[in-house]
């Protein structure tokens, strides 16, 4: 009985050790299908942001080639530029120095663009917002028309505003913005650059874009 007894009370104590193992092994699997249910979710929002990502670039692409497209001729000429979507007219073809009245050339220039821009934003559902820049100089002294290169950028991108849609641009496509010397595309110690940033831009943006106080 006493051989009996040994192997009996060998087997209890061998019993909860597979026990414990077992839940040990239950644990790790649980473990490890948690781990692999997260790489995969992780691994499908990426492909899904990848995805995104790249129709986002393409219709950029498709957009900025229509774009062109719609603008061919006047872009030939050398006078108007196209960077990331927005459309570049250097303020010297546009207005005299420190003045907000438009050139005869300027104005035969916005409406040579007018077409163009009507097709493409009614294609698209979109509007024009037609932005002004100056360089950092102070306004010339005498000159009282401007409190300052923000007040001038605001002129001269209205006058542009108003030009558009006095060539048929419908006014509810186009609104005005300024930003005086903000956002110089060069640097400003020089005269070519000063140049440069003396400029009026016109970029297509969706109808939500449009802040509500920048209506002409």
């Amino acid at each position: 009985m006493t051989d009996l007894d040994d192997r009996d009370d060998g087997l209890e104590q061998t019993a909860p050790v597979w026990a414990v193992f077992g839940d040990l092994m239950s644990g790790l699997l649980g473990a490890f299908v948690l781990i692999l249910v997260g790489v995969l979710v992780v691994q499908m929002d990426l492909m899904s942001n990848l995805a995104s990502e790249i129709a986002k670039r393409e219709a950029e692409e498709q957009r900025r080639m229509a774009l062109e497209k719609a603008l061919a001729i006047p872009l030939q000429t050398g006078r108007v530029t196209l960077n990331n979507g927005r459309i570049g007219i250097s303020g010297s073809v546009l207005f005299p120095l420190n003045s907000d009245e438009l050139r005869p050339d300027g104005r035969q220039l916005l409406k040579s663009l007018v077409p163009p821009l009507q097709v493409y934003l009614g294609e698209r559902d979109e509007m024009l917002m037609v932005s002004g820049f100056t360089d950092d100089r102070p306004i010339q002294e005498g000159n009282r028309r401007y409190a300052d290169n923000l007040e001038l950028s605001a002129q001269r991108a209205l006058t542009v505003t108003r030009a558009l849609m006095d060539e048929g641009m419908p006014p509810s496509r186009v609104f005005a913005a300024a930003f005086g010397a903000e956002q110089p595309v060069a640097s400003n110690a020089e005269e070519q650059g000063r140049t440069l940033n003396r400029r009026v831009e016109m970029a297509p943006v969706p109808k939500t874009a449009q802040p509500p106080s920048a209506k002409p």
